[in-house]
Parts: C-alpha cells; sequence; structure tokens
C-alpha cells in the first residue's frame, strides 16, 4: 500500500514537471541560447573518445592490407588482430561503470583517451605482430572506457529537449572518425608499405591534444555531483545548461530524489551488481531493452560491412588497392552524412520511427548485397549495386540504430544503475562486435561473402520485431519519468508500449 502511494507521488510529481517545463519552453521558444551553446560544446568535447575510436576502425580496414604485407601475418592471425578491439574493450566497459562512480564521469573520460594512446603509439612502432597485438589490446580497454562513458554524460547533462540529439554526438564523432580513417587510407596508400600503415595508425594520436584540453572546459555531471553530495556545484552545472533558476531547482529536486532513493538501496543492502542479477521486473526491461538494442546494432553485421569494406568490394569486382580504398571514402562519407540527418531528426521525428526505417531499411540492403554478391560478382553492374547497397546499409545504420542504440541505453536506465547498467550494455555491444569481425573472413570462406550477408540480412529482420516489441518511444521525457514508465507492470502487458501511456496513467491516478 505504501509503495502504491509512493508511485502515486511520483506520477503527479511527473505531470506537474511536464506542465511546468512545456510552459516554459511554450514561452521562451527554446533554450537560451547561451546555455545551449554550452551544453552543446560539452557534448562535442565529451565525444571526442569517439573521434578516436571511428578513425581505428575506419584506418584499419586499409592499414590492415599494408600490415599484412609488411608483417606477413596470416588471414587467422588478420581476424584476431582486428576483432580482439571489441573483444577486451569489454574489461574497459566493465570497469567503466564502476569506475565513472568513483571518479566522475569527467575523469573516466580522460582516463580513456590515456590509455588508448598508449594503445595507437604501440602499434605504431609495432616491429613484430606480438607487439601490434599488445598496442591493440591497450587500445581496447581504452575505447570500453570511452564508449560507454559519453552517451551517459551527455545525458545526464543534457535538457530533456534536445538529450536525443545530444546522446548521439558520440555516434556522430565515431562516424566522422571512420571517414577521417578512409580518406588517411586512401591519401597514404602510394607510400611504402613499411612506413604508411605506421603513419596512418599515429594520426590517430593527433587529438589527445583536444581531448587533453576539454577537460579544463567541460563540468562534471550535476547528477554524479549530487551522489557525492556536493548539491552547490551540481546547481551552478544545472544554471550554465539550464535558461532559468526555477527550472534548475525542480531538476535538482527530482536528482536528489533519485539519489535519495539511491541511498535507501544501499540501507537496504541492495548492490548495485546484485539488483541487476536479480532484477525486479521493471529492471529486467531496462536490461532488455538496452542490452538487446546494443547487441542487434552489432549482430546486424555493421562493423564487418566497415572493416572488410575493401574485401567486399574486391569479391564484387573491383581490383586494385587504391580502387578499392577509394570505394571505402564513399561508404564512410555516405556514414557520416546520414548521421549529422539523424541528429536532425532524433528529437522531431522520435527514436522508435526512426528506428523502425533504420532496420527495415538495413534489412533490404543486407539481403540485396548477399544476391548481388551471390549472382553478379565480376559484373559492372553487380560492382555499381554492390557499393549502392553497402553504402545504403551504413545510411539506414547511421539515421537509425547507430546513434539511437546509445541514446535509448544512457537514458532508460534510474541513476544508481546508469553507470554499471550501460557498461552491461556496452559490455554486449564490443562482444559482439569482436564476434563478428573475427568470424567474418572464416564464416565467408565457408558459405561466401554473398551468404553471410544473407544471414546479416535475416538477423537485421529480428531487429524488426524486437524494436517493435521492447523499445519505447522516450523523446522530450525526462529521465526521472522513464525511469518511472519501466516500473509499470500494466503498459507492458500489451507487448508494444509507448510513452504516451504515462500520460493517461497519471489522470487516471
Amino acid at each position: 500500500m505504501r509503495l502504491q502511494e509512493n508511485v502515486k507521488e511520483k506520477y503527479r510529481r511527473m505531470d506537474s514537471d511536464v506542465s511546468v517545463f512545456h510552459d516554459s519552453f511554450q514561452e521562451n521558444g527554446n533554450i537560451n541560447k547561451s546555455s545551449s551553446s554550452y551544453v552543446i560544446a560539452c557534448a562535442i568535447f565529451a565525444s571526442l573518445n569517439s573521434v578516436l575510436l571511428g578513425y581505428d576502425v575506419g584506418v584499419m580496414s586499409g592499414a590492415i592490407l599494408f600490415i599484412q604485407e609488411d608483417l606477413k601475418i596470416t588471414e587467422v592471425q588478420e581476424e584476431v588482430f582486428v576483432g580482439i578491439l571489441s573483444i577486451i574493450s569489454l574489461f574497459g566497459s566493465l570497469a567503466g561503470g564502476k569506475t565513472s562512480d568513483a571518479i566522475g564521469r569527467k575523469w573516466t573520460m580522460a582516463l580513456a583517451s590515456i590509455i588508448f594512446q598508449s594503445g595507437a603509439g604501440i602499434m605504431a612502432m609495432a616491429t613484430s605482430f606480438t607487439v601490434l597485438m599488445m598496442g591493440r589490446l591497450l587500445a581496447g580497454i581504452g575505447i570500453g572506457f570511452g564508449v560507454m562513458i559519453a552517451p551517459v554524460y551527455i545525458a545526464e547533462i543534457a535538457p530533456s529537449v534536445t538529450r536525443g540529439s545530444l546522446t548521439s554526438f558520440p555516434e556522430i564523432f565515431t562516424n566522422f572518425g571512420i571517414l577521417l580513417g578512409y580518406i588517411s587510407n586512401y591519401a597514404l596508400s602510394g607510400l611504402p608499405a613499411h612506413i604508411n600503415w605506421r603513419i596512418m595508425l599515429a594520426v590517430g594520436i593527433l587529438p589527445s591534444v583536444l581531448i587533453g584540453g576539454a577537460l579544463f572546459v567541460i563540468p562534471e555531471s550535476p547528477r554524479w555531483l549530487v551522489m557525492q553530495n556536493r548539491i552547490d556545484e551540481a546547481r551552478t552545472v544545472l544554471l550554465k545548461t539550464n535558461e532559468n533558476s526555477s527550472e534548475v531547482e525542480e531538476k535538482l529536486a527530482d536528482i536528489q530524489e533519485a539519489a535519495k532513493f539511491m541511498n535507501q538501496g544501499k540501507s537496504e543492502e541492495r548492490a548495485v551488481w546484485r539488483e541487476m542479477l536479480n532484477p525486479t521486473p521493471g529492471v529486467r526491461r531496462m536490461l532488455i531493452t538496452g542490452c538487446g538494442i546494443q547487441i542487434f546494432q552489432q549482430i546486424t553485421g555493421i562493423d564487418a560491412t566497415v572493416y572488410y569494406s575493401p574485401t567486399i568490394f574486391k569479391n564484387a569486382g573491383i581490383q586494385g588497392n587504391t580502387q578499392l580504398l577509394a570505394a571505402t571514402v564513399a561508404v564512410g562519407f555516405t556514414k557520416t552524412m546520414f548521421i549529422l540527418i539523424a541528429i536532425i531528426l532524433i528529437d522531431k521525428a522520435g527514436r522508435k520511427p526512426l528506428l523502425y526505417v533504420s532496420t527495415i531499411g538495413m534489412t533490404i540492403c543486407l539481403l540485396t548485397l548477399g544476391l548481388t554478391l551471390s549472382t553478379m560478382g565480376n559484373s559492372v553492374f553487380g560492382i555499381a549495386l554492390a557499393v549502392v547497397c553497402v553504402c545504403g546499409n551504413v545510411a539506414f545504420f547511421s539515421v537509425g540504430i547507430g546513434p539511437i542504440c546509445w541514446v535509448v541505453s544512457s537514458e532508460i536506465f534510474p541513476l544508481k544503475l546508469r553507470a554499471q547498467a550501460s557498461a552491461i550494455g556496452a559490455v554486449g555491444s564490443r562482444v559482439s562486435s569482436g564476434v563478428i569481425a573475427m568470424s567474418f573472413l572464416s564464416v565467408s570462406h565457408a558459405i561466401t561473402v554473398g551468404g553471410t550477408f544473407m544471414v546479416f540480412a535475416a538477423v537485421s529482420a529480428l531487429s524488426v520485431a524486437f524494436v517493435h516489441k521492447y523499445v519505447p518511444e522516450t523523446k522530450g521525457k525526462s529521465l526521472e519519468q522513464i525511469e518511472m514508465l519501466f516500473q509499470n507492470d500494466t503498459y507492458w502487458e500489451g507487448g508494444e508500449v509507448e510513452l504516451e501511456d504515462v500520460k493517461h496513467l497519471i489522470q487516471n491516478k
């Protein structure tokens, strides 16, 4: 009975918060320009680690051709080298949740950058496969930290009305990094094989200068500051990122209440990991949604497409390293352009409509690519259609499940679970990515490249059903409101859930 009263009170408070925010938004038209610019700057700086990840993914697709020639590595070693980055990053992601709760979101991003840069430097100077792998392992740990903390930080600092767009920044910067990697491949491919790949990898170290400077610009997450009982500092950050003081006090009260429930959980000795291993129905739904969308993002084969695009185009009939790398530049350019479209649409069209467009479009492109590679190889039309399908696949990925995966997984978990649960989701993403990257060449030999992409098409079709059943619309809602939705049993029984149900629940109560 007491729990029901608490839930009712939460919904009443949510209704009040929505009304206040709506009135304020209507009156002002949008977020104050100075606060908006500050939040955008914070999101950009927080996303710089993603450039490093994207650059590594993009540049490795071409660099591996020259590494193979210079160091004489085998095809199995090539698969292990490419895929191990994602597998080993799970250790960084697992440690990242606890680390970010201990030292803060901001300094966890700094740690990620330092570790990744160390690994990149070792790889650039490697003289053997063993040394190359040492650098790769170190870089993977750094990436594990980076991929889980940036979306969490941005989600915690951004206003509700722009959270979707801003939380997609890491994916945008990842795509930008991939494009830079492809361009680096093409520009440096004419150098001797024992030099060009080293320069390609070394160029990825340059963003560290900007990341170091960013630490003096971006603030700590206000939600983390509240967790540390640093209320005045949290208020200062919220004043910089929101338009008026009354809204700040309401947001601060919401965050403090969420932190209070976290402390109550501690008093009941329910540790965070224990709660996730033995979850309530609401937390179980969050985990299924957050981890599921992370896994589907990868097992539809996007990393295989990006890492092995030269192999795909060679199978289609394109010959010569320069021509292969030129075709990959078109892929990188497409991927980057469509992620920019996503940032415009994500807070207007909403998460779920874009996910439908994305997963259905990817399914069609992957199936067409598989059929093309299986039946039209080495023909001019087959080559053109293969390039169109690969570009179409990355375009649909970038406009939907690519960025929205990180948006959804960073905003659905409650404060006390957010960092750790996001870490679990990132682990699922990295392991899935690693398995796909490390098995692509072997599976392609067994069932052909075309057959492999038909399998990816079938998995992509399953992702459409997953989006329909498990992913709610979270556009324009506060993190605390989204948390309350997942805790309500009634509105998950019909299979598909919409956050508009919260409004009806409030009215009924």
